[in-house]
């Protein structure tokens, strides 16, 4: 069963009702066209899609068999049951279904960083190494309080929905993010643990509210979506809270941790394993990497997915195997672990800018250009070069006004040769998934397709 909703109560039962039937939820996002959509639920094989007023537009637009049935929740509409009332005379009865480890809990969509969405399939006994390890990882217990600011449609956001909810905690749902309105809640409910993507965190910090609320109840907030910058996370530990959590990890199923006790030596780490999983570095011919050598992250472990839906010819080329047969999960993501067990991620594997025979890595770029005052926000792409095939281009959003081309010659005054931007430009905004990550194919599209 599918559902396309805001981030409400209504939401959130429905999500375990689907559960507790025995069935499998897809939560699907409501910013995608009706084409996508209906691509997802034919994909996913929905018999019925649940939805909130504001995205009945799209789904009626989306086309959708008439065997599908469309559950309208919070508002009523010709040729939607009505799902209020039948939320209103369900009896608070046990159906008396008994799910297995290995049956399916959800379909989660990849958030189509890199191509067309696939399908994340995660089953119960899965989701239930999920919600006991991160419980254990991030210190909750039943009288922990748990603040939702992310969809709810999204993995990420899970983090903070399933482990307090099996321990009995409190989850405070946030129906829409805004830095005051997550300020104000965290100091109203004595929010003791919080989740935030770095561009959260970023419009927290420049929020005015900030000094006004107080933030000692948090015993852990933690970021995941992108790596935090350095002064970002100084800025949390100085300004909202030294319980600062890191994630890295990627939606079919593997994490590592840097908390707040964790000094390694080398900056940059993003962590450990958590509880029940293991990772190895591969190279480009599929051997295991020496410590401190660049390859490819697999990572394995008990909350790894049961694989992609219908996709069999996906689940082959992503799985790695070692030298015992164990299987590993493909990040697609560049790293290395250091001589202390700590992982440090390099760059996205297809994000990697190769300039007249140089690998330049984005991150790197990034890293420098964003220790200017005047930049909020940054991302580095590849674009078409006639000569060394591709060439680096930055891409900026800025605080206050700053000039384009002055910027320009800052950062590359402070970069390798080999490294240096072709270009600058200012914006306002990056497209998104729903945890943050800038989607660095669309932003190379205008390029490329007119180089073609």
């Amino acid at each position: 069963m599918a559902l396309v909703m805001t981030n409400s109560l209504e939401m959130l039962e429905i999500m375990f009702g689907i559960i507790k039937a025995g069935a499998c939820m897809v939560p699907i996002s409501g910013l995608l066209t009706p084409a996508q959509l209906a691509t997802m639920i034919a994909d996913s094989g929905a018999k019925a899609v649940f939805a909130s007023a504001g995205n009945r537009v799209m789904i009626e637009a989306a086309g959708l068999p008439a065997s599908i049935r469309r559950i309208a929740v919070g508002f009523a509409s010709d040729g939607w049951e009505a799902g209020d009332a039948k939320l209103a005379a369900a009896p608070e009865i046990d159906p008396g279904v008994r799910s297995r480890p290995k049956d399916r809990f959800n379909i989660i969509y990849s958030s189509g960083t890199t191509g067309l969405p696939k399908g994340i399939v995660q089953s119960h006994g899965a989701r239930a190494h999920f919600a006991w390890s991160n419980a254990l990882e991030l210190g909750m217990s039943r009288d922990s309080v748990a603040l939702v600011t992310t969809a709810l449609y999204s993995n990420g956001t899970m983090f903070m929905v399933l482990p307090p909810l099996l321990l009995g905690a409190t989850v405070v749902i946030m129906e829409q993010f805004s830095a005051a309105g997550a300020l104000a809640l965290i100091e109203q409910h004595k929010v003791t643990h919080a989740f935030m993507v770095p561009t959260q965190c970023i419009v927290t910090l420049d929020d005015p509210a900030l000094g006004a609320h107080d933030l000692s109840s948090l015993e852990c907030l933690l970021s995941a979506g992108s790596s935090l910058r350095p002064d970002t996370r100084e800025a949390i530990i100085a300004r909202m809270t030294p319980h600062i959590y890191e994630l890295y990890g990627f939606s079919e199923g593997f994490a590592t941790m840097r908390k707040p006790g964790d000094v390694p030596a080398q900056p940059g780490a993003v962590g450990r394993p958590v509880l029940g999983f293991d990772l190895r570095i591969v190279g480009d011919d599929d051997r295991e990497c020496a410590r401190g050598d660049v390859g490819e992250i697999v990572g394995t472990g008990l909350g790894a997915m049961a694989g992609y839906h219908s996709r069999p010819d996906l689940d082959a080329a992503i799985l790695w195997h070692d030298h015992s047969g164990a299987a590993f999960l493909r990040s697609g993501d560049l790293g290395y672990v250091d001589e202390e067990g700590y992982l440090h991620i390099v760059d996205r594997k297809k994000d990697m800018i190769l300039s007249g025979g140089f690998n330049i890595f984005p991150a790197d770029l990034e890293a420098v250009i964003g220790e200017h005052p005047d930049v909020q926000d940054v991302t580095v792409i590849g674009i078409p070069h006639p000569k060394w095939g591709e060439t680096p281009m930055a891409l900026v959003i800025p605080r206050g006004t700053p000039d384009p081309a002055a910027l320009l010659d800052w950062a590359n005054t402070r970069l390798a040769r080999t490294q240096r931007l072709a270009g600058l430009e200012l914006r306002t905004e990056f497209p998104r998934n729903a945890l943050g990550k800038v989607l660095k194919r669309q932003l190379r599209a205008a390029w490329w397709d007119e180089a073609r």
